[in-house]
């Protein structure tokens, strides 16, 4: 009897989840494909992906309230509850997601790959070494007499970069 009542939001639950899957599937094949035509690591690759799911779950959830005959008020309440208490909690790490979002950005533009010779034009510190990695809150980079260097990726996208020399991790060896 309980399973008649539901029928329908049982239908269109199932029906949302499935799109979920399909929509999860060929947007991480998008980004892979996206990745590795850049020649990003997949490191980065998978970061991303884990992005986009934890996007998508908060979509699926939110529709599936509204399937399951939550109220608009309701749900319009407590998101901005949420959203309060998150906001003022992010306020305070700005920064972290500010090196995020970069993160996100440099995936999908930015022109220089791990092993490139990057010179970063900075009026306080500027800097000339090899992009060893590329991490979700900074980059790593390895000057010339071996030093280990991590920088903030919302600061990369702020200052001029000029390429010395491509694939350039090769003249120098491995650090790790």
């Amino acid at each position: 009897m309980l399973l008649e009542v539901y029928k329908t939001q049982l239908i269109n639950s199932v029906i949302i989840i499935v799109i979920f899957i399909i929509i999860r599937a060929l947007a991480r094949l998008a980004i892979r494909k996206i990745g590795h035509k850049s020649g990003v690591n997949e490191a980065r690759i998978a970061l991303i992906c884990r992005y986009l799911t934890v996007s998508l779950v908060f979509l699926l959830l939110l529709i599936e309230a509204f399937i399951l005959g939550v109220d608009g008020k309701d749900i319009s309440l407590v998101f901005s509850s949420v959203f309060a208490v998150i906001g003022i909690a992010l306020f305070a790490i700005w920064s972290i997601l500010s090196n995020i979002t970069s993160g996100i950005i440099m995936f999908f533009s930015f022109p220089y790959k791990v092993g490139d010779k990057i010179q970063i034009h900075d009026k306080d510190y500027p800097i000339e070494a090899v992009i060893e990695d590329i991490r979700a809150f900074q980059l790593h980079l390895r000057l010339d007499d071996g030093n280990l260097v991590t920088y903030p990726n919302n600061l990369i996208l702020q200052k001029a970069v000029t390429l010395i020399q491509k694939d350039a991790i090769e003249d120098f060896g491995d650090f790790h």
